[in-house]
């Protein structure tokens, strides 16, 4: 099994080989680019997403400065996904975000983990498991992922959690770790934050 496979297996591998190297400060130097753009230049934004990245939909945006290990090339972005500032997406191995999906300022996706045995980590071995988030989600400001985590449609996750489980559809979790507070309900039709109603919006 070669190196590549390994990074996306799962398995442990050595992070510092050469190849892989190259190839990632390739990619970094792409994302060093994407930084440096006015943010008023939407169209060479757009151009060099999707040339960073695996996969983007229609209608992406991501503030700066954005962070990623591989620059994006293991990102998959559906459409009309927005991400705040310092967006951190740790893309050893593959993510997978669905359409409508927002990210708060200082979202952490982490798909690179390290053994907790020490001798391994001094050795800097690494590996990797793959993030899924679903469709129409909301990650608030400053929540981490853990790598190999999936969480499914319509989900809310609070400010500050770290999320080291599965999330099922249309719930809302938050905490250390996060855990589910309640599931998505009829109470949220009506109103969108505390008690003030919705009003003058198409449902």
């Amino acid at each position: 099994m070669d190196i590549r496979e390994k990074q996306h297996s799962g398995l442990l591998y050595l992070p510092g080989d050469e190849t892989l190297q190259r190839e990632q400060l390739q990619c970094l130097d792409k994302l060093f680019e994407f930084n440096q753009v006015r943010p008023s230049d939407l169209e060479r934004k757009t151009a060099l997403l999707k040339e960073m990245f695996a996969e983007l939909g229609e209608n992406c945006y991501i503030e700066t400065p954005f962070h990623t290990n591989w620059g994006g090339r293991h990102v998959h972005f559906g459409k009309n996904i927005y991400a705040n500032f310092n967006l951190a997406l740790v893309d050893d191995t593959h993510i997978y975000v669905g359409d409508y999906t927002q990210f708060g300022p200082n979202v952490v996706l982490a798909t690179a983990g390290h053994p907790v045995n020490p001798e391994l980590r001094e050795r800097a071995y690494q590996y990797n498991a793959p993030i899924r988030i679903g469709r129409n989600c909301w990650l608030g400001a400053n929540v981490v992922v853990v790598p190999g985590v999936t969480i499914g449609d319509n989900v809310v996750v609070g400010a500050g959690s770290v999320v080291t489980r599965d999330l099922p559809d249309n719930v809302v979790a938050v905490g250390n770790p996060c855990k589910i507070l309640r599931e998505v309900n009829d109470r949220d039709r009506e109103y969108y934050f505390k008690d003030r109603r919705i009003e003058d919006c198409e449902l």
